[in-house]
């Protein structure tokens, strides 16, 4: 067995115009970690290259010590599962449409729910907040309702690693720390490793054990939020003036902006 539960090794993808080359890090099983930088650093490149989505160009993604490219696509679906930030679902129930998180547990003949199944997805729509709508349709939800149930599905393959792009983008502040309360909940009580895109660097820091910040296709720095999230970091990567505090109650870094007016008149 790794030490390192989650390892991504000279990691290579991208597009003809922009690619990531030679990424390198890892992830101890149970790390509650996120991926921050600007826009067009590479964030979602990097998401789509390690879901598949992406064709890796060279370099290795491994789970527990495992070439992810040599698991069957059942294996890797029951032990990482992925959110990514559209939710495509057409024409379905919500409850069959996190159901279909149980479907790499079924057997090659089966073509109905267990009750187990039925049990798991309940369980999740319930703390993901979406079981009132279990009958609507997919296409009837806002976009942070679609968002809720997209992380219930995802939940209800009860995966090892969860893979998320951008979970809260869609939703509002009391939605936002409901979904993430409820990660660090899972992270805590069931050692679920979580890595996630996320642009809010408050999040970020409030919520994230590990932070990898990443600017024009590379790694800049990682580690622990309180050495990463720091206001001459901040202003170097992002090209933005800040203020970073500590929060009072949790010991993390809080970032304040600074408008260009009162830059003006300081």
């Amino acid at each position: 067995m790794s030490a390192n539960f989650f390892e991504i090794a000279n990691f290579s993808c991208g597009y003809p115009s922009f690619h990531l080359s030679d990424i390198s890090f890892s992830l101890k099983r149970g790390a509650f970690a996120g991926i921050i930088g600007p826009n067009g650093s590479g964030k979602t490149t990097l998401f789509r290259g390690v879901t598949g989505a992406l064709a890796t160009l060279s370099g290795e993604v491994r789970l527990d010590g495992k070439n992810l490219k040599k698991m069957s696509l059942q294996k890797r679906a029951q032990n990482i599962a992925i959110v990514t930030q559209t939710v495509d679902a057409g024409q379905i129930s919500v409850e069959d449409y996190v159901l279909m998180g149980r479907l790499p547990y079924h057997s090659r003949f089966q073509f109905f729910e267990t009750k187990n199944d039925l049990e798991i997805a309940r369980k999740y729509m319930e703390l993901t907040g979406v079981i009132q709508h279990k009958d609507k349709l997919m296409t009837e939800l806002s976009g942070g309702e679609q968002q809720r149930a997209a992380i219930a599905r995802a939940l209800t393959q009860e995966p090892e690693l969860l893979l998320l792009d951008e979970p809260t983008s869609h939703l509002d502040i009391t939605h936002q720390v409901r979904i993430l309360n409820l990660l660090q909940r899972l992270n805590d009580e069931m050692g679920l490793t979580v890595l996630m895109v996320i642009h809010d660097l408050n999040l970020a820091s409030e919520y994230c054990n590990q932070l990898i910040m990443f600017q024009e296709g590379k790694i800049i720095m990682q580690g622990d939020p309180e050495n990463v999230l720091t206001f001459e970091t901040i202003e170097k990567v992002y090209n933005t003036p800040v203020i970073t505090r500590t929060n009072p109650y949790s010991g993390k870094p809080v970032v304040f902006l600074v408008s260009e007016k009162m830059m003006k008149n300081r």
